[in-house]
């Protein structure tokens, strides 16, 4: 059975890829969209160099009792090594069988206090809509540094997850990526306009209808993080994919 170790170990991970990117959106929890193609063909190639080791695993079966002397001193060198290998399959088999949640309220609040950086500008005119949809990260640039005020007088309509600061504070969160969940960092929007006791629970997926409130100097850590007047706050289900693009 030791012989067919690297096989099993190809074949696993293969599938495991396989399933999260070509079966299901799984991959969304951990990779950009556009890194889909990339990943299907990694899973194919190893679910090909897995059946390819298998064959040659039977192959090398066939002809083990006419060479069994010659490796009996050499697996009893390597006895322990083949053991501790069979260990690299359990991620494999993990991540087939219970592919990891995407990053949350954990991930948000380990990282650091994001401050706003020096120096504002004008932003591009908003579409015209009775209520618009925003994106967290967007929603937070243009409350931040936006000098003509472009958010005044709107009515947005964000997505995120729910975290929650001191004193009764809670945020609609986004996680925004470059590549994949590694790079991820922190866009967040304190909600008003609800009581505390009303926030929804950490982790919670919401949408949220309001509209600015201005807070701070733009450009200074004071605008951090930005403010919203909720009128609206509805449950709603995680998206097949959680983070936000720079």
């Amino acid at each position: 059975m030791r012989r067919y170790g690297p096989a099993v170990l190809l074949l696993l991970t293969g599938g495991a890829v396989l399933r999260i990117s070509l079966f299901s959106d799984l991959y969304l929890r951990y990779v950009q969209a556009a890194l889909r193609p990339y990943l299907v063909i990694s899973g194919a190639l190893l679910m090909v160099l897995g059946a390819v080791a298998a064959v040659r695993g039977m192959l090398h079966g066939d002809h083990e009792g006419e060479h069994e002397g010659e490796h009996e001193e050499e697996e009893a060198h390597s006895h322990g090594g083949p053991r501790i290998a069979w260990l690299l399959t359990l991620p494999a088999l993990a991540l087939l069988l219970f592919p990891p949640p995407a990053l949350g309220s954990y991930s948000a609040g380990r990282e650091q206090a994001q401050l706003a950086a020096q120096g504002v500008g004008t932003f591009p005119a908003l579409p015209a809509a009775k209520v618009l949809d925003i994106s967290v990260a967007q929603y937070s640039s243009r409350a931040i540094y936006d000098t003509g005020h472009s958010l005044k007088g709107r009515t947005v309509r964000m997505t995120g997850f729910v975290t929650h600061g001191s004193n009764g504070a809670w945020y609609v969160t986004r996680l925004v990526v470059t590549c994949c969940a590694a790079d991820a960092t922190t866009s967040k929007v304190e909600i008003r306009g609800t009581e505390s006791d009303d926030a929804p629970q950490t982790d919670t997926w919401v949408t949220v209808t309001g509209t600015w409130l201005p807070k701070g100097k733009l450009g200074t850590d004071g605008a951090w993080p930005p403010l919203l007047d909720a009128k609206t706050v509805t449950q709603v289900k995680q998206p097949a994919d959680p983070y936000e693009k720079r």
